[in-house]
């Protein structure tokens, strides 16, 4: 992928101006308390959190506790023409830039999502918006999702872990779901380029400080839940984390709900905030709306027929609709546990009125990056497989999956943990991976403000007993000696490459510098 300069006028859409004023009133409606500091009648054009992109015109905002009062004066040098701030931290930042007009507010992250549908003119009334949320299978069912509207020649936009591509903007998503001010940016650069449907990933994050407030779902899906993100740094415990993942429903017309995944009656309980609710399962044996039959692996992949009988609910118009198919699937990436992921896509291309010949041939074309991606020597005797696995619930699912899917053969896990967050992967990982692999082997995954070694030493500490493991700190060192493990055994091996999949970038300090991906350096080694 590659980074394309920001432009905030895409040829023949210029950016609305709108004044302070106008975005006071609008936070006062929502009860939010707003004091302006200067000219009310100044205006702006656009909005960032980062000062380090701001345009002329822009509103900044001030947010985060690590925030220096020489970013609003860098932003101001820069062009910015107002900035938002805490009204606690209005006297501080006003020696910053004395003489910029100021929006003080009660609640900055509220505020700032507030106000952004209105800076970019509320690009979401032409858009048809999708959003997924879950532990695990988010990324892979956007791409399902989106390479279904390209067979139908719908050209969509995504927004997620992996990619962001808003047809002005295309690059390596950092942040799974964005701040508000990013997110509406990439909304209305989506309608300005043509596009009218946006599939993006909605993270527990994303939902629990109000970066999605204002988007509405036209579908919102609910894949799964599992202990993840818990930590003194993101969720207190599971119940914040799942609570957070549930709000979704509180934005969204349709609701479609996995009923495959755990504390599946709690979350349709939830997803009753919802106009409509189709709910979708692997198991024959359950009642949904859409079920997957006949469940079979393939050379590529696997192969099922999706059958649907439920309804569907056009909010634009009011109108409730029938949904009738019954459809052979050959879906084109490997993992039995994908088909939950290819029912969610499959059922929210039902909803937007795609035909059954482009959601058949999308699936069978897929292609994931760095997901379920194999690369394998010519005689079939060293099977690498790279993935963005991260978490528990994806870990139980691809190790068992691999398991069925490749017996017998010798297992050898490569991964790590991130910095600064979701610490608990440090003992499950090893926990889950231990069960079923023959060497573990630890190494860097965007280790962010913490030393490599100390969290291999932490992933290394949970190790389960009589499972061998090393630590290699430098990636690639770790990658090439990973395959030549495999090499060395006469047995058949494979090779399991997890979390980074095709990303170019590790996560080092406050820096992204470039490195090799796990798929590249496996096409090297890999003959």
């Amino acid at each position: 992928m590659s980074a394309v300069t920001s432009s905030l006028t895409p040829e023949g859409a210029p950016l609305p101006r709108i004044t302070l004023r106008q975005l006071a009133e609008t936070l006062r409606q929502a009860h939010v308390s707003v004091a302006c500091h200067g000219d009310e009648a100044s205006a702006v054009l656009g909005m960032t959190v980062d000062s380090r992109e701001v345009e002329a015109g822009n509103l900044f905002v001030c947010k985060g506790a690590a925030f220096n009062p020489s970013y609003l004066a860098s932003a101001a040098k820069a062009g910015a023409a107002a900035y938002l701030c805490s009204e606690s931290d209005y006297d501080e930042l006003a020696a910053a830039a004395p003489h910029l007009p100021c929006l003080a507010v009660s609640d900055v992250r509220r505020a700032m999502a507030l106000v952004a549908p209105e800076v970019y003119g509320h690009p979401e009334r032409g858009l048809r918006i999708v959003g997924i949320t879950g532990t695990k299978g988010k990324s892979t069912t956007a791409y399902m999702l989106r390479s279904i509207f390209e067979a139908a020649g719908m050209e969509t936009s995504i927004l997620g872990s992996i990619e962001t591509d808003d047809g002005v903007e295309h690059y390596e998503s950092h942040n799974t779901t964005p701040e508000a001010p990013e997110l509406w940016r990439h909304l209305w650069h989506t309608a300005r380029s043509g596009r009218s449907i946006m599939v993006m990933e909605v993270s527990s994050q994303g939902l629990k400080y109000d970066r999605v407030l204002g988007v509405p779902f036209e579908i919102a899906v609910f894949l799964n839940i599992g202990r993840d993100h818990i930590s003194s740094i993101e969720h207190p415990d599971f119940e914040d984390y799942f609570t957070s993942k549930l709000r979704i429903f509180d934005q969204c017309t349709t609701a479609v709900v996995n009923l495959g995944s755990e504390h599946a009656e709690r979350v349709l309980e939830a997803s009753r905030a919802a106009q409509n609710v189709l709910t979708l399962s692997t198991t024959e044996s359950v009642s949904a709306d859409v079920l997957a039959q006949h469940i079979e692996p393939t050379p590529t992949g696997c192969s099922f027929d999706a059958v649907t009988h439920g309804k569907g609910h056009d909010a634009s118009i009011d109108r409730t609709f029938a949904l009738h198919s019954e459809i052979h699937i050959d879906l084109g990436i490997p993992g039995l546990f994908n088909v939950e992921n290819a029912l969610a896509a499959i059922t929210c291309a039902q909803l937007l009125g795609v035909p059954e010949d482009a959601i058949v041939q999308g699936l069978a074309q897929l292609r994931v990056p760095g997901r379920m991606e194999v690369v394998a020597s010519a005689d079939r005797r060293v099977v690498a497989i790279i993935d963005y696995a991260h978490n528990e619930l994806s870990y139980q699912a691809l190790f068992s999956s691999v398991q069925k899917e490749y017996p017998g053969r010798r297992i050898i896990a490569l991964f790590g943990a991130p910095g600064d967050k979701a610490v608990e992967r440090r003992e499950a990982l090893p926990r889950i991976a231990g069960q079923y692999a023959d060497l573990l082997i630890y190494t860097e995954e965007d280790p962010a403000h913490e030393r490599v070694e100390d969290i291999c030493a932490e992933l290394a500490s949970h190790t389960p007993v009589g499972v061998e493991h090393i630590t290699i700190c430098d990636r690639e060192e770790a990658v090439a000696y990973a395959i030549r493990d495999a090499y060395a055994h006469d047995e058949e091996s494979v090779v399991l490459l997890l979390a980074k999949g095709d990303e170019t970038r590790q996560h080092r300090g406050d820096e992204y510098p470039e490195v090799k991906s796990d798929l590249a350096l496996a096409r090297e080694l890999i003959k």
